[in-house]
């Protein structure tokens, strides 16, 4: 089961890409792929209560890839993660399936929050480039949002979402 969700993760990739000429570059040369086949591991060890080891291999991940990912988020299927250098992805971040991450993302917290720190990100999200999603919020399904944006309030389904504080473009 994990090494056909891993194939799976790539195929989407190789979908998503136009650049990726074959699931062979994928395997080798992406490391967001990379990223996320070492969340897959970090996150076992995290939920048998591993910690260290967890976080171990996700520090080793950071450093070989430069995409953060703790292994307490929770991550669904096909996550495209494309020129991850200088992605974070917090501890209590939900990131549900078909979703794709540009570069430079951060989906963190506030500071203020105890428990429930970060974002809840639906199916089929776009994140763009530079943007920042902070806090327990929720951003719905099927919902892009601009690169560059600032993200601190619930999204809802099916909406565009463009610049600071995220300024409402269309539903």
């Amino acid at each position: 089961m994990f090494f056909k969700n891993l194939y799976n993760d790539a195929l989407n990739i190789k979908k998503k890409d136009p650049a990726c000429r074959n699931i062979i570059e994928v395997f080798l040369l992406y490391p967001g792929f990379h990223a996320l086949v070492l969340y897959r591991i970090s996150h076992f060890f995290y939920k048998i209560k591993l910690f260290f080891i967890a976080r171990l291999i996700s520090e080793i991940s950071r450093f070989f890839t430069l995409i953060e990912i703790h292994p307490g988020a929770s991550i669904g299927k096909n996550l495209f993660i494309d020129h991850g250098c200088g992605i974070v992805i917090g501890q209590t971040c939900i990131i549900k399936d078909n979703c794709t991450i540009y570069h430079s993302v951060t989906l963190g917290g506030t500071g203020k929050d105890k428990y429930k720190r970060h974002p809840n990100i639906g199916n089929n999200v776009m994140i763009g480039a530079g943007s920042i999603i902070l806090g327990p919020i929720n951003i719905g399904d099927n919902v892009k949002i601009g690169a560059g944006s600032v993200v601190v309030k619930d999204i809802k389904d099916n909406t565009t979402f463009i610049g600071n504080y995220a300024d409402k473009l269309k539903k």
